[in-house]
């Protein structure tokens, strides 16, 4: 027997190798890092930021009533830009977590 592997094992490991690849690039961690990164530049594009964190108070207990205000009076695809930044990160952060998670799980098991 020869340790050179035969067409089917290497057609095989071939597609194992890509199917991982893609689980990673097809990840929700990916895709949200994506569509808050294209929020971001929407974001960018439609309201002057130098402008909003000039105008922010000096005052920190000011600052949450300004951004709301600012939030409030802006429009609707603003809005609606800075609700999709929000829920990416937040998607972002959980799927973090996860991942940090499981090392750590897997972690514990090994040193058992």
């Amino acid at each position: 027997m020869t340790n050179e592997p035969s067409n089917i094992e290497r057609i095989v490991m071939q597609r194992v190798h890509l199917i991982r690849a893609l689980r990673f690039a097809i990840s929700g961690g990916v895709f949200s890092t994506l569509v808050s990164l294209l929020a971001l530049w929407g974001l960018g594009r439609e309201v002057w930021v130098a402008h909003v964190l000039q105008n922010t108070p000096a005052d920190l207990l000011d600052i949450p009533r300004f951004y709301f205000a600012a939030f409030i009076h802006t429009r609707l695809i603003v809005q609606a830009l800075v609700v999709l930044i929000a829920a990416s990160f937040v998607f972002l952060a959980r799927e973090i977590f996860r991942a940090i998670s499981v090392m750590s799980d897997a972690q514990s098991a090994e040193s058992l």
